[in-house]
């Protein structure tokens, strides 16, 4: 990788490093230092920022990162009195690590490295929203402000359970191990959510000038790949998960037009879907259909292989994605799911049932500051050629969403109202 950076590549190749070297370092240096070891991560990318602006950029970049984070990281923890009885121990390790000539059994060492930092973080002593929250930081590079999104709570709220999350994680002395064979249904289900959420971040993003990042779905698409390559993970919810993945991941390249704008459903060229990835989701559906259990990955994959195998919109099969929405709103009582849902309502009966089923969710006091609600609200309005109640909810959709593709997909409603209404 030579040359300069733009800073959009230098932002994916810190989220692609970050959680590797921290799950690396800290098995070095014990969870206990974990703090540290992120505050190390950090300065080695501020400098990556700082020198490979101008300088080239190192045909290695990861090592580059690992190394300058290393130095940082004993350099900290040197002038710490508990350190000093096992600093020969560790810089000896680390010094080690670094110096294997091969590229390969670093980088295996690093995959089961962030592996076992999965289920670390996914330790049964903290809260399941603690140990998504966690994983999210630690292992993926997320923003407080993205994994509180992911939550739909605020910064704050995420502040503390990090703080707490990792407080129990230094008294516990929690080492760096994938569970026995009997912990492993408790620990397992927390990083599928994870890794789901993960994703959802990318799909959808929840900040920035981007509508999709691209980077975060490959990311978790990664993960679940190494998860599921390993015994631990080669279960069926495992499978469905990946299937639901790489279903939705193959439509990309179609979600937005040439000017960055989205591209509803009905309106993409479906030409542009990766059928190879859709072939490849369409694997591991099959994969997860071996056991008894359906989990919502289940039925969220088969949401998604009912639109990637429809050939246009007109055919999709929109009963059968009402019915696994129903299944799905059993399983998962979010608010998302019941919005979801209802579009599904609308497909099916009409945009007058829709409008009720999304009346029903604002009447549990549930998505009031979620700009798709009045972004569906409109779009069905519309439908029924209410103008005035259309155009009120593209309004406070509006007002509720900072990203420019969605701010010009609304405007364009608005747009067409008026035009409609003159």
């Amino acid at each position: 990788m030579n040359g300069h950076l733009t800073r959009g590549t230098l932002e994916n190749v810190f989220r692609r490093e970050s959680g590797r070297i921290v799950s690396l370092l800290a098995r070095q240096v014990g969870m206990d230092h974990v703090d540290k070891v992120e505050d190390a991560v950090q300065e080695a990318m501020l400098k990556a920022l700082q020198q490979w602006r101008f300088l080239e950029v190192p045909s290695n970049p990861g090592g580059w990162l690992l190394r300058v984070a290393k130095n940082h990281l004993v350099d900290t923890l040197r002038r710490e009195r508990t350190f000093k009885e096992k600093e020969g121990e560790i810089v000896e390790e680390l010094e080690f690590l670094l110096s294997k000539n091969s590229d390969d059994m670093i980088a295996a060492e690093i995959e089961d490295d962030q592996l076992r930092m999965m289920f670390v973080c996914c330790h049964p002593s903290l809260s399941q929203e603690s140990q998504i929250a966690l994983i999210l930081k630690i292992l993926c590079g997320l923003s407080s402000k993205e994994i509180a999104r992911a939550f739909l709570t605020n910064e704050e709220t995420v502040h503390k359970r990090l703080t707490r999350a990792k407080g129990i994680l230094r008294e516990r002395k929690i080492e760096l191990v994938i569970p026995s064979a009997r912990e492993l249904p408790e620990r397992r289900a927390p990083v599928l959510s994870t890794l789901y959420l993960l994703f959802n971040e990318g799909y959808n993003s929840s900040h920035g000038e981007q509508l999709m990042r691209k980077e975060l779905c490959d990311e978790a698409i990664y993960l679940a790949r190494m998860l599921e390559a390993h015994q631990v993970g080669d279960v069926p919810a495992v499978h469905a998960l990946l299937a639901m993945m790489l279903l939705q991941r193959s439509r990309f390249a179609a979600r937005l037009n040439d000017a960055g704008d989205l591209m509803r459903l009905d309106d993409q060229d479906r030409a542009l879907w990766d059928r190879a990835m859709i072939s490849d989701g369409l694997r591991f559906l099959d994969l997860s259909a071996s056991g008894d259990e359906v989990t919502e990955y289940h039925l969220q994959a088969g949401i998604a292989a009912c639109h990637c195998i429809a050939k246009d919109y007109e055919s999709t099969d929109w009963k059968r994605i009402l019915t696994l929405y129903d299944l799905l709103e059993q399983i998962n009582d979010s608010p998302i799911v019941s919005l979801n849902r209802a579009v599904a309502v609308a497909r099916v009966h009409g945009p007058a049932k829709g409008i009720h089923a999304v009346q029903d969710i604002r009447k549990k006091n549930r998505l009031d500051g979620y700009y798709l609600l009045y972004a569906v609200l409109g779009e069905l309005h519309l439908e029924m050629r209410r103008f005035e109640e259309a155009a009120k909810c593209y309004r406070e959709a509006l007002r509720l969403t900072e990203l420019k593709s969605e701010r010009t997909f609304l405007l364009g409603k608005l747009e067409v109202i008026s035009h409609n209404v003159n």
